[in-house]
C-alpha cells in the first residue's frame, strides 16, 4: 500500500489493516476498491488506526460501541443514537482520521466495508 494522497496527513503505519490487523481482516484490493471484513468481539478495544478512502459499510451484526478519536476523546457513542435497527443496512462513510472503536455491547460488530480509492 502506498500513501498516493499527498492531502492524508497519516502515516500509513495507521492504516486499519496494519494497525490494528486483529479486527480488519483484507479480502479484496485493487487499484480501485479495497474490501474489509471488520469483526469487534463483545469488550474488545481496536487500537488507533485510520480509514483513508470513503466507504460504503454493510452492517451484518451489531452491538452498542464507543469511537474516540487518536486522542482518547469520545466522539461518539451509539447508545445516544437510539435503538439500533433490528435488521442489517448499508452506510456510508467518509475517510476517517486516527480513531479507536470500543465495543460495550453483547454482541460481536460484524462489517464488510468497501472502501473506494481515490474518491474524496
Amino acid at each position: 500500500m502506498t500513501n498516493d494522497s499527498p492531502a492524508w496527513p497519516w502515516p500509513d503505519s495507521l492504516d486499519a489493516v496494519i494497525a490494528a490487523p486483529n479486527h480488519h481482516k483484507l479480502l479484496f484490493e485493487n487499484e480501485r476498491v479495497r474490501v474489509l471484513e471488520v469483526r469487534i468481539a463483545p469488550g474488545d478495544l481496536v487500537p488507533v488506526h485510520t480509514h483513508r478512502w470513503p466507504a460504503s459499510i454493510y452492517v451484518a451484526r451489531q452491538s452498542d460501541f464507543l469511537r474516540r478519536d487518536g486522542d482518547g476523546n469520545l466522539l461518539f457513542d451509539s447508545r445516544s443514537a437510539g435503538p439500533p435497527p433490528s435488521k442489517p443496512f448499508a452506510q456510508w462513510t467518509p475517510p476517517l482520521p486516527p480513531h479507536s472503536v470500543e465495543n460495550i455491547g453483547a454482541n460481536e460488530i460484524l462489517l464488510i466495508s468497501t472502501e473506494l480509492k481515490g474518491a474524496s
